[in-house]
């Protein structure tokens, strides 16, 4: 039985574990096998550097108060961040990237910027 291209159906010559024909049909098959989890973290990635921006412009001298209706015209997103940290009495703060912020009370929350770099 004679082995084809898994993306274009051609027969396939050379190698007996081959299962392409070429690097074109290599790179569109998995390029179509990837393209739904693709679009997801594209979508969520924007999302997370459109979030972290926000933070940025609020909080040029690293330390901001602002105020909620401010983060949400502006088009924050709350269900995304990048990490959480809780501090030892309990406080949390979310971040996007280094950018970071800790609610407050009902509506306000402070903006700070994580300084050390976590590889």
């Amino acid at each position: 039985m004679e082995k084809r291209c898994l993306e274009c159906n051609e027969p396939l010559r050379g190698r007996s574990d081959k299962k392409f024909c070429s690097d074109q049909c290599r790179n569109s098959y998995h390029n179509e096998m990837n393209r739904d989890d693709i679009n997801f973290i594209r979508n969520v990635h924007n999302i997370l550097r459109k979030n972290r921006r926000i933070l940025a412009d609020l909080n040029p001298g690293g330390d901001a108060k602002v105020h909620k209706d401010q983060l949400i015209v502006l088009g924050y997103n709350f269900q995304f961040h990048t990490n959480m940290y809780t501090t030892r009495n309990g406080d949390e703060y979310y971040f996007c990237y280094e950018q970071g912020y800790k609610k407050l009370d009902e509506d306000y929350y402070t903006l700070i910027v994580r300084k050390e770099h976590l590889l």
